[in-house]
């Protein structure tokens, strides 16, 4: 047996390969189901958000060919936030999350953004885990609209700038 593909690569945003990122994130999150309220807003995502994405200065970074993880960044005005990353199924604990967070912090130093940023919903503690043995710290809650308790915690890493950025 070969192994996988571990290549990470930033997705153009009319490439195909955006569909099967959305059909990785969409798989992965499945779980999440009958365990968050409100419901992830995957189930709202499509291929033409993905590409506005990309058009607003985001980017959409892929590991692997066939994909086998996928995550969201988004520059902020001091942080760089990190979403909606995926690894499939059968590939978690191999460090793989680990090496898409430390890219995005690479990615974070290159923009002289001092932070990462991330959200996680508060029923999903096994994310809290990782995160927080990734560097990430709670630094916040919030709400969805309409709810009148915290949905999610806001999670911070700080990333050091080397003289040249």
């Amino acid at each position: 047996m070969t192994e996988p593909d571990k290549t990470l690569w930033l997705i153009p945003r009319d490439d195909a390969a955006l569909y099967d990122a959305l059909a990785l994130l969409r798989a992965s999150f499945q779980y999440m189901d009958a365990r968050i309220d409100p419901p992830s807003s995957i189930h709202s995502l499509t291929v033409g958000g993905m590409q506005a994405h990309c058009r607003k200065g985001g980017e959409i970074w892929a590991m692997g060919r066939p994909l086998i993880a996928c995550m969201f960044l988004t520059p902020k005005a001091n942080t760089l936030y990190l979403g909606k990353l995926a690894v499939k199924e059968g590939m978690r604990g191999q460090g793989i999350c680990r090496t898409l967070v430390d890219h995005a912090a690479s990615r974070a130093a290159d923009l002289g953004l001092s932070a990462l940023e991330l959200e996680t919903r508060v029923e999903l503690t096994e994310n809290h885990r990782v995160f927080s043995r990734l560097g990430f710290t709670i630094v916040g809650t919030g709400s969805h609209v309409g709810y009148d308790r915290p949905t999610d915690f806001l999670l911070r890493k700080p990333i050091s700038l080397s003289a040249d950025n």
